[in-house]
């Protein structure tokens, strides 16, 4: 069996961006709702049998905690910040298996739900479904575990990883650290770019490897004094963006992939499709169910 674990915040946002308002006769904003429900039946058209969907509405996690300029929920359209209870509602209603996160980010959860699927040896394949570069630190090609890009339609395994980001899965956190990422709030450090960050740590896979006298590297890097001094300079600055940019896999997550099985829609379904001015995504979903004898 193969495992498509989707980051439910990603497409929420993504579906609003995208997709034409649509208020209901109550006033409320459903578009981006509907959008995303609709885009998860596909997938069950096209094949997938196990979902797990994250989401996390409350934006901030214990990553806050440790860092105050991490990522908030500051800025976030007010309709589509009142989306997320009723995204969460409607994956439910339609049969499937959602990790609402709290302490947690969904990308915790991806990590944490591919780990544990891993661990089934009847599954043959997890697709981490989500753009986001963290998660490209739970890629191995030994737990059967890739990242999927749905909307480009391109698969990632370890080489794809290295190939994309110049290093392998393990130095993602490492590289996000040297690096930054402006989605989730972390700097990075001064004068570290893309490739700078990738050529060092395809050497020495690790912040701690790296030697804080750039006469010790033994690789060529423009500015290396540069680098090498910022680096000495913020090695606790770089600790803590990394342990910002390195998933929880203990987030809490199913207990086995049988429980990622879809096996229809929920009896309130129809009802919850009545509300978004939906009731196609009934009918699809009440065609795609199995048939019980």
């Amino acid at each position: 069996m193969e495992v498509h674990l989707v980051d439910g915040t990603y497409e929420l946002f993504r579906h609003h961006f995208a997709v034409p308002s649509h208020l209901t006769a109550d006033g409320v904003e459903v578009a981006a709702t509907r959008a995303v429900i609709g885009s998860m039946l596909g997938m069950l058209e096209g094949g997938a049998t196990h979902v797990g969907v994250a989401t996390d509405q409350v934006v901030e996690s214990f990553r806050n905690d440790m860092f105050d300029g991490y990522k908030t929920g500051e800025g976030t359209p007010p309709e589509l910040f009142a989306q997320f209870p009723l995204l969460e509602a409607a994956l439910g209603a339609a049969g499937f298996r959602v990790f609402a996160m709290v302490e947690h980010e969904a990308d915790d959860a991806m990590g944490a739900a591919a780990v544990k699927a891993a661990e089934d040896p009847r599954v043959d394949r997890i697709l981490v479904c989500t753009p986001d570069k963290d998660l490209a630190q739970v890629v191995d090609d030994g737990l059967r575990i890739v990242q999927y890009d749905r909307r480009k339609d391109v698969v990632y395994d370890r080489d794809g990883i290295i190939e994309r980001f110049g290093v392998r899965p393990e130095s993602i956190p490492d590289y996000l650290a040297l690096v930054g990422d402006t989605a989730d709030g972390i700097p990075g450090l001064p004068g570290w770019g893309a490739k700078s960050s990738s050529t060092v740590l395809a050497r020495y896979l690790h912040l701690e490897e790296i030697p804080d006298d750039a006469g010790d590297w033994d690789v060529a890097v423009r500015g290396a004094t540069r680098l090498a001094t910022a680096l000495a300079d913020g090695r606790e600055d770089s600790e803590l963006y990394r342990r910002l940019a390195t998933l929880d896999l203990e987030a809490p997550v199913m207990d086995n992939v049988d429980e990622l099985c879809w096996t229809g829609p929920q009896p309130h379904f129809v009802e919850m499709c009545r509300r978004l001015d939906g009731p196609r995504l009934a009918e699809r979903a009440d065609r795609l169910a199995p048939r019980r004898a």
